[in-house]
């Protein structure tokens, strides 16, 4: 097999990305015709299909998908090479350059304001980019698996493997989960439980085995947001992590689950290629740093 050389890894990303042959062609400032030669000299080189051609436009195949996962990550590396060779970042100096951050909801509201706001006191060259992304299936690790992040902000299994093999997996934290509900109601346990998607049971399931109550009935809500705005408003309670409950609105009050809640680790994901260079460094010192708040501890 022939190396694929830069811009044909480029043609790859961009016919994924807006799924169209002509459309990443015009992005590209290519012909059609070029794109489509490109393509099909990229499934020549690699022994497989990547795209299905059809009315709908392109679609990548299996093969595909993993090809520009593979593309996207190479990319970065070969950006990324020009201020490591120069020494971008040795001996605690300046970092500059973009760093993807994937990171959920909770987590990018409130852990990584004053992250950042670190992170661009030390290195104002560094342009941080973050996506908010619903940890959900592959969440998190997946942007990072297939080059979209550098580094995400990710929920961890205690003891596990990296969400999606091939990554670096490093706990940062780990909070406990606590009642939330109206205040002043005087029977909380009571109410509906509201409950949302990115709310994975699975680090919940075993405390909720050992509890002698269940709720009434359960209601469910598009984020954790929503859900502490209708637990507020008396409509519910829900049984949530310190991280989302942190800024929680008006109108809610707070109750330990008893001696041994329910907790989750939260750390950061990252790319064996990636972690070594100045720009992950640099946001890993940061969250290494950060003062925890109460209800999370450290890993």
């Amino acid at each position: 097999m022939t190396d694929l050389a830069p811009q044909e890894l480029r043609v790859l990303v961009a016919v994924e990305e807006e799924q169209s042959f002509t459309a990443a062609a015009a992005r590209l400032g290519a012909t059609q015709s070029a794109v489509s030669h490109a393509v099909r000299v990229c499934e020549r080189k690699l022994g497989a299909v990547l795209f299905e051609r059809g009315r709908h436009g392109a679609r990548p195949t299996e093969a595909g998908a993993r090809a520009v996962a593979y593309a996207r990550r190479i990319l970065r590396l070969l950006a990324a090479m020009g201020p490591e060779v120069r020494g971008a970042g040795a001996d605690g100096g300046p970092v500059a350059g973009e760093l993807r951050i994937a990171a959920f909801r909770s987590a990018a509201a409130q852990l990584l304001p004053p992250v950042l706001a670190a992170l661009a006191a030390r290195h104002p060259g560094l342009t941080p980019r973050v996506r908010i992304v619903r940890e959900l299936g592959r969440g998190t690790a997946g942007e990072v698996a297939d080059g979209r992040a550098d580094l995400g902000l990710a929920t961890l299994d205690a003891g596990g493997p990296p969400p999606v093999p091939g990554l670096v997996a490093v706990r940062l934290y780990q909070e406990s989960y606590a009642l939330a509900h109206p205040q002043d109601h005087p029977a909380p346990r009571g109410l509906p439980l509201v409950d949302w998607a990115e709310n994975c049971d699975s680090y919940t399931k075993d405390w909720w085995r050992r509890q002698d109550w269940l709720p009434p009935a359960t209601v469910d809500a598009e984020d954790d947001t929503v859900a502490l705005s209708l637990v507020a408003q008396g409509l519910g309670m829900a049984i949530m992590p310190r991280t989302a409950l942190l800024g929680a609105p008006p109108g809610l009050a707070v109750t330990e689950l008893g001696p041994n809640p329910p907790s989750r680790f939260v750390g950061y994901v990252t790319t064996p290629e990636l972690a070594g260079t100045a720009a992950v460094r640099a946001l890993i010192r940061e969250l290494r740093e950060l003062p925890l708040p109460a209800g999370l501890t450290a890993a």
